[in-house]
This record gives structure tokens, sequence and C-alpha cells, in this order.
């Protein structure tokens, strides 16, 4: 009975240790879920809903980005959601605690009122857009200067004829107030601002404003590049192109940066989204392939009075 009394209790101790290596293991899985839902885990550990409203000139990019994002591994239980509705209302929703992001084509400062609301918004520019015009291909014009620009979505030039083109009355297909898309133009092509025009439509989205124009009979508006195809006759801006390299040079004046705010430095999700829009991933491949430039392609820089420094 002795002699066992060592062998019993080798085994006893042997599994005590195991018992509390289990122990430990159990733990750390516990302190690994609690760490996750304070944020505060690591990247193969997060988790979240993000919301980001607002521009549609900048919702493509975003779209694209958020699938490749949520399909990668240590993402798996992050929720990419984009929605349009203009730079507008993803500057208002965001700031109101609406939406994790607000996408937009201006400087929050530009669309939101309130100035202390706008200082507590946290600018991540992620892209540049350039808008161009674009017409009915059956409008019989290819150039416009920014006075004819002008004249036509201020109601002065009514048809076609009058810049060269047909003999066809103008419809111009517009965006609403809220729209950064409708500030960059109006700001860079036009130097004014318009009022809406009676027989003038007036869309929230640019790919309906793309569908119109291609459609309508002597239809214009405006659209990010993102958006042209061979559907829709891009008119040269004072005999420039709208092209990337015109835009990098500075030579092509209608452009702005893509802007996706967060109400305050954001969580770690939405900051590793964030941070995959601005990777290697995101800028060299998506960017330019939805007709974007990415911001370290850009020659010149703009603030957000306007002012372009080289």
């Amino acid at each position: 009975m002795f002699k066992k009394l060592p062998f019993i209790l080798m085994t006893l101790t042997f599994v005590l240790v195991l018992a509390a290596c289990g122990s430990k293991n159990d733990a750390g899985t516990t302190n690994g879920a609690a760490s996750n839902g304070s944020g505060e885990g690591t990247a193969a550990e997060l988790s979240g809903n993000i919301l980001a409203v607002g521009s549609t000139a900048l919702q493509p990019l975003v779209e694209q980005a958020g699938q490749k994002f949520m399909a990668v591994d240590q993402y798996k239980n992050v929720t990419v959601q984009v929605q349009g509705g203009g730079s507008g209302t993803g500057l208002t929703q965001v700031s109101d605690g609406q939406a994790t992001i607000g996408n937009s084509d201006v400087f929050a400062e530009e669309k939101l009122k309130d100035e202390a609301k706008a200082k507590e918004l946290v600018d991540h520019q992620v892209a540049v857009v350039a808008i161009a015009p674009v017409s009915n291909k059956d409008a019989g014009v290819t150039d416009l200067t920014k006075e004819q620009l002008v004249d036509i979505f201020s109601g002065k030039i009514k048809n076609w004829k009058d810049v060269g083109g047909k003999d066809q009355a103008i419809v111009i297909v517009n965006r609403p107030s809220s729209s950064g898309t409708r500030a960059t133009f109006e700001n860079f092509a036009l130097g004014t601002k318009v009022e809406d025009i009676q027989g003038s439509i007036q869309e929230d989205s640019s790919g309906t404003v793309k569908k119109l124009v291609s459609e309508t009979p002597g239809a214009i508006g405006y659209l990010a590049l993102s958006y042209l195809d061979d559907s829709l006759q891009v008119l040269k801006y004072g005999g420039v192109e709208a092209t990337v390299e015109n835009v990098e040079a500075g030579k092509y004046p209608v452009w702005a940066y893509q802007h996706m705010y967060t109400k305050g430095e954001p969580d770690a999700a939405t900051k590793a989204f964030l941070d995959y829009m601005l990777s290697d991933e995101i800028q060299q491949n998506d960017v330019k392939e939805l007709g974007y430039i990415p911001v370290s392609g850009m020659k010149v820089k703009r603030d957000a009075a306007g002012n372009v420094t080289q």
C-alpha cells in the first residue's frame, strides 16, 4: 500500500495540472470575448455594424470596398451597409448619431449650418472625384464654356441650337440642394449657385440622373467619372476633358475630395474599414478602376474655401 503512495500522488498532481490548464484556457476565452465587446480585441475579434450614408458620387467605391472588406476573414464579423441620399444627408446623419460614417463630396462646414457640429466631425479623405457635364448623345454638342453652362442651368439658353447643337429643347436634370455633387458643380464649373428653373428635373441619385440623361432627348446633367459610359455624351469644359491626368495636374477644375466623416475618432471596427479604404488594395485597384483618383496622385490641393495650391 505505502509503496504505491508516490505513484498515486504523482497521478493526482498530473490531473490537477491538467485541470488548471483547462481552467486557464477557459478564462482566456472569456477574457477575449469581453475584450471584443469593449472594442479592444485584436483585429481577428473585431465585430460591429457600420452604416455609411451620403454622397452618391462616392457610393460605388464604398459599396465595392465594403464587400471586399467583409470578405476578409479577420473582418467577417463586421457588417458594412452603404446608403445614398446626398452629402447633406450623410453629414446630418453622422452628426446626429444616426450613421457611423457620413460620405460627402464637400467639407462638412459647407453643408452643416451649425459650426459647432461641423467641428465635432473628423474628416477622412479617401479619394478625389471629378464631375463632368453630360448630355444626351443626340444633342449635337461636345464642348461647353463656363458661360454657356451658367446660361443653360439658369434658363437663359433653352435650345441646343444656341450653343451649336441641334434644334432641340434643353432638359435640365439637376440634383437637390443637399447634394455635394451639385455643390461641387456649382462651385467649380458654374462659379455660382443657380435656382431650379421651371421644367427642370431634380433627382436624388446619380444613377437616376445617368438614366434620365441617356434616355431623355435634349437632356443635360452632371456626373462623377465613376458613372460615365458610352450611353452619355461627356462634354468638355472650356475645351478641357475631365480625365484623371487633367484633374491631377490641376488643368480640370471641377473636382472634389471624397470625405468619409466620423463623429469624433472612429471605433475599432470603423477605423479598420477606413484604414482598408486607404490601403494599396483599394487605392491602387478599386479607386482607379471605378474612375476615382487617389489623393496621393494629386499635384494640387484644395482647402475648404475652394482655394487651390500646388
